[in-house]
């Protein structure tokens, strides 16, 4: 089976995830025996399969090392699950624009190297798929990088909360390109608004008429502090859509990251709470917290979004892709249920013949 061929855009902490899961699945190959992953296999094709070509940051401690090195220095502070050795492919300088906000301006040490050409060095690496793995805020970054990917004939995956596969221009442009378009804003493997969304459906389902809600996420780490100062908003709006669209009815629904702690690191807590009603009118009442180690949580999901997308390249496909889009990302140009998400999902990966 021929390499999927990845770029990475932003050696953060997701960054550093994947490499790692990248490196600690591939000698796997039962699937009964792979513990946190959700697909071993998809649509024939194994984690091993997938090849980082290139990478791009701005962080001085993380330009001009090899990928292997890079994805362990500060600010980075994923845990370290597995060794990677030299991987060959160094870290280029890409473009700073908004990526840097006035909270990350003393966590992230601007490299005073010159920019690289990142349409010239996505071509010579031989990405078909560029990975967007920049900060929530780096609205004008990720677009920009969207249309480096246009040029260099690269599919497009856009991991933050920047409306890119849901914006109708972007869609049009990639389709226009030949290009698949996927995103916005990743849904974790362990994550807060899946959970809240599969908790309100089960109680609706069984009766329970749900009058009010909350979800509410405490983090640390750069993107935590990152989204308390440039995407708090934006991602509040995101997750109480995601949620509210669960409900067959209105109610009082709010989700979305609240603070910043340092010394939770890339840790994060989410807080649920949740009011109805069930049998006769009588009350009911849930509080609880879900405590999750943030970057390895984008793992797993990550990997299923790439073997994904290859697919989508395989067949030519072109645009907003709906069923990856509807099965991994917050955002998608389309709201679908969970159920009808996952079986899009399932019929687009399967072998056609």
């Amino acid at each position: 089976m021929p390499s999927i061929k990845v770029a990475l855009v932003g050696v953060g902490n997701c960054a550093s995830a994947l490499v790692q899961g990248i490196q600690y699945y591939k000698s796997l190959e039962n699937p009964n025996k792979c513990v946190g992953l959700r697909n071993l296999f998809l649509g024939g094709f194994h984690p091993k399969d997938i090849q980082i070509v290139a990478a791009f940051d701005i962080d001085s401690r993380k330009v001009g090392k090899d990928l292997s090195e890079a994805i362990f220095a500060p600010p980075n502070n994923a845990p370290k699950m597995v060794d990677v050795p030299s991987l060959g492919i160094f870290v280029h300088k890409g473009a700073v624009l908004d990526g840097v906000g006035e909270y990350t301006k003393h966590v992230v040490s601007v490299s005073d190297s010159p920019e690289s050409d990142v349409t010239e060095v996505l071509k010579e690496s031989g990405a078909e798929i560029v990975l967007n793995l920049l900060p929530s805020g780096a609205v004008k970054a990720s677009e920009w990088y969207a249309n480096q990917s246009l040029k260099a004939g690269c599919a497009f995956v856009n991991v933050t909360p920047t409306f890119v596969a849901s914006n109708s221009s972007w869609a049009r442009l990639f389709e226009e390109a030949e290009l698949p378009l996927v995103g916005d804003d990743l849904i974790d493997q362990v994550g807060a608004t899946t959970l809240h969304k599969t908790l309100l459906q089960l109680l609706s389902k069984h009766g329970v008429r749900i009058t009010e809600t909350y979800q509410l996420d405490v983090g640390g780490g750069t993107e935590s502090l990152d989204t308390l100062e440039r995407t708090r908003e934006l991602k509040r709006t995101v997750k109480t859509e995601t949620v509210k669209a669960t409900l067959p009815y209105e109610a009082e629904v709010v989700a979305g990251s609240t603070d910043y702690v340092d010394f939770l690191q890339n840790r994060r807590d989410s807080f649920f709470w949740i009011k109805g009603l069930y049998f006769c009118g009588a009350p009911m009442q849930i509080d609880m917290r879900l405590s999750t180690v943030d970057a390895p949580n984008a793992g797993s999901v990550l990997l299923d979004v790439i073997r994904a997308v290859k697919i989508a390249l395989n067949r030519k496909l072109k645009g907003a892709i709906l069923p990856i889009c509807a099965y991994a990302f917050k955002h998608p140009p389309q709201l679908l249920s969970l159920e009808i998400a996952e079986k899009m999902f399932e019929e687009f990966i399967t072998p056609r013949f």
